[in-house]
């Protein structure tokens, strides 16, 4: 999924995930402060800040675990993951025994930052334009149906309009419509052409 992303992207929906967090700690706590639930507003910034520094963590972990060149690194990304969030949980149900809406704050603080940093995630992704469908590197991309989210014909294949008994001379182009065959070729090469 994140083969689509190059690392400015990813260095980019850091640097929005935690700005967007900050700022929505800033207006959860005067929202909270002005409504009298002032340790909802503290906890929700506890969450925000737990949820980034997560964030964190988790870049940290896959660079320690791509730097050791194991076989398996599922196993201790996974083992990371646990350990963090183990203490996450622990720290959340700390605060809600100590107060409420403390805890709960910070679970909605928490809750917060993963929607934004989906928000951001899915805004990068939807800039970066459709991902490639069913393209192996192994592959010519044109052996087999050409995959265009613009296309709306689905008896296109590699460029050229299927008929029956064969392909249709012209080139098919999604944007613009049939483009008629380069002059003195009129679809002679293609078996089953025009």
């Amino acid at each position: 999924m994140f083969a689509h992303f190059e690392l400015p992207d990813i260095g980019e929906v850091s640097r929005r995930t935690v700005a967007t967090s900050l700022l929505f700690g800033v207006v959860v706590l005067v929202a909270a402060f002005s409504f009298g639930y002032l340790w909802v507003g503290v906890g929700a910034c506890i969450g925000l800040a737990l949820g980034t520094v997560n964030y964190r963590l988790v870049g940290v972990s896959v660079d320690k675990v791509a730097a050791t060149g194991t076989d398996n690194p599922k196993r201790p990304l996974a083992a990371n993951t646990l350990g963090r969030l183990a203490v996450v949980t622990v720290i959340a149900l700390g605060l809600a025994m100590i107060d409420k809406g403390l805890g709960f704050g910070v679970l909605g603080g928490l809750a917060l930052f993963q929607f934004v940093l989906i928000f951001n995630m899915a805004r990068s992704m939807a800039k970066a334009g459709p991902m490639p469908e069913g393209v192996d590197e192994d592959e010519d991309p044109l052996d087999g149906p050409i995959v265009d989210s613009n296309v709306v014909d689905a008896s296109v294949v590699a460029g050229r309009r299927v008929v029956e008994g064969g392909l249709e001379g012209g080139i098919v182009d999604a944007n613009v419509g049939d483009v008629p065959p380069p002059a003195g070729t009129a679809g002679d090469d293609i078996p089953g052409g025009a």
